[in-house]
């Protein structure tokens, strides 16, 4: 569990992650936390880098959730996130984000956290630069990718 000032972080547990599975309505998210849970069962020891985190206010209310695609050999961790449009603009995001990556770094084996967003989505591509990624300059499957470059401070709004 990691704790922020305004945000609870927390790894979802085999059953939440069946749970999320079976009610989302969405195919492409049903597929990724589908192939997450298959990470987790396949890599016990390993369930940080490929479970559901979920972002939840300190009340207790879940309000999104971020993963890690699991941890290459080389280190490199790609951060996903989402979080639901009525907590949009509130800065959340980016405070889940710097207190993921600040926990990541600071695991075994982690030397660098990547992190990829639609082309259009500037507000994500917002939320990396505010938490400390920059452009690669490179495209991945899901659009522009991002690389952490050292600063987990937000930049001045």
């Amino acid at each position: 569990m990691i704790q922020t000032e305004r945000l609870i972080l927390s790894i979802a547990s085999d059953e939440e992650m069946r749970l999320l599975t079976e009610n989302e309505p969405e195919e492409e998210m049903k597929a990724a936390y589908g192939e997450m849970l298959s990470g987790c069962l396949a890599h016990p020891e390993l369930r940080q880098w490929y479970a559901v985190w979920f972002i939840r206010l300190h009340s207790g209310k879940t309000i999104g959730d971020y993963c890690f695609k699991g941890l290459s050999d080389d280190g490199c961790v790609e951060i996903g996130y989402g979080l639901q449009p009525e907590y949009w603009g509130k800065g959340y995001t980016t405070e889940a984000v710097i207190a993921a990556v600040d926990w990541a770094l600071r695991q075994p084996g982690v030397k660098r956290i990547e992190a990829e967003t639609d082309p259009d989505n500037t507000a994500s591509q917002r939320v990396l630069e505010k938490s400390g990624f920059v452009p690669t300059g490179t495209n991945g499957e899901e659009g522009p990718r991002f690389v952490w470059c050292g600063s987990s401070k937000p930049a001045p709004v």
